[in-house]
């Protein structure tokens, strides 16, 4: 998997979620990380920087998940949202995919797992 001079949007209203993340994709290539506390930021920094992946936590103040990722996809439809969550119930994450989401990872994470979506993402690049 060749992740050179990719951006990764990372949005986490934790600090140390956003590092564990970063920490485990650190291992997968290089690239560029974006990161955003919470959900109106998350939004912005995409429209500003046009990541290649984004890893969205669904709980965070200002806007969730999902709505940012609503307001994501409808400026850009394709756009490439994993949802990263601990507190999703069956109806949020059912409702991100529907917003255009198009996995979930259930915190804690699994390297592996998350190793697979990223490389899923980025096949063939």
């Amino acid at each position: 998997m060749i992740l050179d001079n990719a951006k990764i949007l990372i949005g986490d209203d934790s600090i140390f979620a956003r590092k564990q993340i970063k920490d485990m994709i650190c291992s997968f290539g290089n690239f560029t990380f974006i990161e955003a506390a919470d959900g109106q930021e998350v939004i912005d920094l995409f429209l500003s920087e046009k990541p290649d992946l984004v890893l969205l936590d669904i709980v965070m103040p200002v806007k969730d998940g999902i709505a940012a990722v609503e307001e994501i996809i409808d400026a850009d439809p394709g756009a490439y949202i994993i949802m990263v969550s601990s507190m999703g119930t069956q109806t949020q994450l059912r409702r991100a995919i529907e917003a255009g989401a198009r996995d979930f990872i259930q915190k804690p994470i699994n390297t592996e797992q998350l190793k697979t979506i990223i490389s899923k993402r980025f096949e063939g690049r």
